[in-house]
């Protein structure tokens, strides 16, 4: 499953529900938590699960519930494992207990993605990582992150490197999907192509969005573009030549081709 474009929208708004039906988006996040004022939390689960009640969705529906040491987080679960959601989202995840117990209360057949977004989770990161049960990815938070370890502004994060790339080898580890965090500055494309790139150069899946405009530039930057998909073409062409038959490596316009290559070819090829 595709997973570049990952947009939040409230859930206690109708309008971007609806809207959330026409995107292009590969998954759509019904928030519950930060985009929802305490008073309509309970209003906007309801509205979450009659939404994916009704369907109509293109892209994959997930619901983002409230972190567990909130009110609401018990009844977020409670209502979500009986309703048609297979992808749950789950803010500030601390340790493996918490993936654990989350796990205990979904099916079997729903996933989940942890975020990782303050600096416990960082340091816990192998534990929740490798928790198991209906985990299925990784997602990191960087405005609670930034918050949280009182960095300051870098265009570049700079203070978030180390972690761009653990998070990415901790989900690698693990088959797990890693998904970058978002870029708050709707009207910067500029500055939204650069973190993409940086994501997608780390090794993320995709990113997390905060508006339809960033579908497209996200869904551009973690696809292939069309010089990788030539060149995995060249590739594949290369090791079907009767000479080549055998060979674990060969000489392809200049560069050393090994079979890993191959293979990374085949599956960009496949996931068109």
């Amino acid at each position: 499953m595709k997973v570049r474009s990952v947009l939040y929208l409230p859930a206690s708004n109708p309008r971007a529900i609806e809207k959330a039906r026409t995107l292009d988006c590969d998954v759509a996040v019904l928030d519950l938590e930060d985009a929802v004022a305490p008073k309509a939390k309970a209003d906007a689960r309801v509205a979450a699960i009659e939404a994916a009640v009704a369907g109509g969705f293109g892209p994959k529906l997930a619901v983002r519930i409230n972190a567990l040491d909130t009110p609401w987080a018990e009844e977020d679960l409670q209502s979500l494992k009986d309703a048609p959601v297979s992808l749950i989202v789950a803010p500030k995840i601390e340790d493996d207990q918490q993936v654990k117990a989350i796990s205990d209360v979904l099916r079997l057949d729903q996933q989940l993605w942890a975020m990782v977004e303050t600096p416990k989770a960082l340091v816990d990161l192998k534990d929740i990582a490798s928790a198991g049960g209906v985990l299925s990815g990784l997602m990191l938070g960087v405005n609670d992150l930034a918050k949280e370890m009182k960095t300051g502004p870098s265009p570049g994060r700079e203070p978030f490197k180390p972690w761009l790339a653990a998070v990415v080898a901790h989900a690698r580890a693990n088959r797990l999907v890693a998904i970058d965090g978002v870029f708050n500055r709707i009207k910067d494309e500029d500055g939204f192509a650069a973190e993409a790139a940086q994501g997608r150069l780390y090794g993320f899946d995709g990113k997390s969005l905060i508006h339809p405009s960033q579908i497209a530039p996200a869904n551009a930057a973690f696809g292939p573009s069309p010089a990788e998909i030539e060149w995995a073409q060249k590739v594949v062409a290369a090791f079907d030549r009767p000479e080549s038959e055998g060979q674990g490596v060969i000489r392809l316009e200049g560069e050393m081709v090994e079979r890993l290559h191959l293979e990374q070819a085949k599956a960009l090829l496949a996931d068109l």
